[in-house]
């Protein structure tokens, strides 16, 4: 007879998984991780501290570029005046603003302003040490 096994004994599929090999597999990743996690380097976070956030931020002074060429400059506060100046005197005024040194310095220009000039403004104030020169942008 096809398919009967020798005596006369017929043989069964054995429809069972054997789990032992992934046992075995599960364990060794687990003595993996658990030797491997205490290596790995978590990032420092700096976080402020309470004596740093009681300090008042430093008033910003606004460079107002126009497209007809004019400059002026202004303290960013409510109802500060402008003051018109010459593209040679802007780093002195700028300076004259300036309550503490490092203030932030935001340069306003209109939509129609050539980009020359407004990176004209931005590298003379930059030349005379007045570092921390940033542009103003609208977010529609």
């Amino acid at each position: 007879m096809a398919g009967s096994a020798p005596g006369g004994r017929r043989r069964r599929m054995m429809s069972e998984i054997n789990v032992v090999p992934y046992i075995d597999v599960t364990l060794v990743l687990l003595i993996i991780f658990m030797v491997t996690a205490p290596m790995i380097v978590t990032g420092a976070i700096d976080l402020p501290r309470v004596g740093q956030s009681a300090q008042q931020p430093a008033v910003a002074i606004e460079v107002l570029i126009r497209k007809d060429g004019s400059h002026s400059v202004r303290k960013r506060e409510q109802g500060a005046a402008e003051q018109k100046v010459t593209r040679s005197e802007l780093p002195d005024a700028v300076r004259r603003l300036m309550e503490a040194p490092g203030a932030p310095v935001i340069i306003l220009a209109e939509r129609d302003v050539r980009y020359d000039t407004v990176v004209q403004a931005l590298n003379m104030l930059q030349s005379e040490g007045i570092g921390r020169v940033g542009l103003a942008v609208r977010q529609e």
